[in-house]
């Protein structure tokens, strides 16, 4: 670490950014979108010789020069990070990186949870995925001794298609568990997702609503530093999810049946369920692929819903969704939602 000295790179200033950026690019890597955090280390000319920066508790973008590697750099680097995340009140991290960096961070106390062909999910802190998973069974009542069917759904919003798909898996399985989506990259927020599908489903008496938690991994933060081609980023994100769902999830929860909708329209929805069908047979779970279910000659979807809204045709959305979406929708909260949908150039 000699005439090495450590900085937090301004992300508002573009000079200090395109620093970084120019540096990873020297390693083939890129500076996501999404980094709330970075440093460097500088040598005595200031030229930086190592960064790594965060998203909230995601750790990526690391890159170190070669004259410096083998001087504890990463050690040095990763110390910050946590530090930083300690003052935000965050004890718990994870880091995606290439498969042939995972013992660099296994000898820093980083647990491999799920290693793929081109990339690898670590965690750091408190608690890992098992003690997660068993909190999340003693929180929702889980009898583990059950063979179960289980869906993860986002709902953005939820509709009469998602309600269906539920329906279908309830009267397959003695008992069904839905994953929400907790990441909030949705136009509708977690909490307002998740409120409205407890309260959509209630009557179906085998079926329990869940928060996905941590571990139920959105491709939006799914980082693309590491990996440049948009296809080879999708299916490492697709494998390693898929992987993780199957070899904790399912294992853990007795979960023997995963369900999801056949996709008409969605080439990236379609590959994730051709990467299920590869890989829930490893974990001796079935994938049912169920044709969605159409309204008026169309299927129904969360898109259609907010394309209806963005299109000023709310009264044909009421077709497509249950009563508490609707009832939602037309609060003060859901109407807002429908504002900021009709003002985007594009509804996501």
């Amino acid at each position: 670490m000699f005439d090495l000295k450590l900085q937090k790179i301004n992300l508002k200033n573009q000079y200090e950014k395109n620093e970084v950026y120019k540096f990873l690019e020297e390693f083939g890597l890129t500076l996501d979108k999404d980094v709330d955090y970075t440093i460097v280390l500088r040598d005595i000319n200031d030229n930086i010789q190592a960064t790594c920066s965060k998203a909230k508790n995601v750790f990526k973008c690391f890159a170190i020069s070669e004259d410096i590697r083998g001087e504890n750099v990463t050690s040095s680097l990763i110390s910050n990070l946590i530090d930083k995340l300690f003052e935000e009140g965050i004890f718990h991290s994870f880091i995606f990186t290439k498969p042939d960096k995972v013992k660099v961070f296994n000898s820093l106390n980083f647990k491999t949870i799920h290693e793929v062909k081109d990339a690898a999910l670590l965690e750091y802190g408190i608690y890992d995925i098992n003690k997660s998973l068993d909190d999340m069974a003693i929180k929702y009542s889980i009898d583990n001794s059950i063979e179960k069917g289980a869906l993860v759904m986002n709902c953005n919003p939820f509709t009469e298609g998602h309600r269906y798909l539920i329906e279908q898996a309830s009267k397959s399985c003695e008992k069904v568990l839905v994953f929400i989506v907790e990441e909030d990259k949705s136009l509708f927020s977690f909490k307002h997702r998740y409120a409205i599908v407890k309260e959509a489903v209630k009557d179906l008496e085998n079926v329990t609503v869940i928060p996905g938690g941590e571990y139920i991994i959105s491709s939006a933060t799914f980082p693309s530093y590491f990996i440049r081609k948009e296809d080879e980023k999708l299916k490492a994100y697709e494998s390693i999810d898929c992987g993780i769902f199957g070899k904790y999830f399912c294992s853990k929860f007795n979960i023997i049946k995963r369900f999801v909708g056949q996709e008409p329209y969605c080439n990236v929805t379609n590959t994730y369920n051709q990467t299920l069908k590869e890989i829930m047979p490893q974990y001796k779970v079935e994938l049912i692929e169920l044709e969605r279910k159409k309204y008026d000659g169309y299927y129904i979807s969360a898109s259609k819903v907010r394309e209806l809204i963005k299109n000023d045709k709310i009264e044909e959305v009421r077709n497509i969704v249950p009563e508490a979406t609707w009832n939602f929708l037309n609060s003060h909260e859901g109407k807002e939602i429908a504002g900021r949908i009709k003002s985007s150039n594009s509804p996501h």
